[in-house]
């Protein structure tokens, strides 16, 4: 039997050749193992992105002040804790020392923006002092961070 050509019902034709059909490769992408590895990559950062806030405990203060929008860079963050230690991110940072710290990563980043952490306990004198310290270093962009949800000045109802 020689090789002849076969109509199927959808209009395409196959070859047959000692009554096998041949069928042409498969071109198609499947895409199912990419949204799978992509949604669980998601659910990753999901669980991740709000253990990467710094990790210093504070009771901050509460105030009806508006959430900052996040960056891209990530901010420094400078906490002065209730005892008065003070932390520039992670890791505790004698008084001494702090300017120099500041100035020398200063000279290595992009953005002057700092977010300064203070415990509600501590005197506004020390905040005052650190926040000095972020100017002098040229960090003149800086951030007080609260906690939402606190009470919210309103002006006398007699004026």
């Amino acid at each position: 039997m020689g090789a002849g050509v076969v109509k199927r019902g959808s209009g395409g034709t196959r070859r047959r050749r000692g009554g096998r059909a041949r069928h042409a490769a498969m071109a198609e992408i499947n895409v199912t193992p990419m949204v799978d590895v992509m949604l669980v990559l998601l659910v990753i950062f999901m669980v991740a992105a709000p253990m990467m806030t710094v990790g210093v405990p504070l009771e901050l203060p509460k105030t009806a002040a508006k959430a900052v929008p996040t960056e891209q860079e990530v901010p420094l963050t400078i906490s002065i804790q209730a005892d008065g230690k003070i932390s520039l991110m992670n890791s505790e940072v004698p008084e001494g020392e702090l300017v120099a710290r500041l100035k020398a990563i200063a000279a290595e980043r992009e953005s002057n923006k700092v977010f300064l952490r203070a415990d509600g306990k501590i005197s506004y004198a020390q905040v005052v002092q650190v926040m000095g310290a972020l100017n002098g270093a040229g960090f003149a962009n800086i951030t007080l961070v609260t906690d939402t949800g606190g009470p919210q000045l309103t002006a006398p109802a007699g004026n």
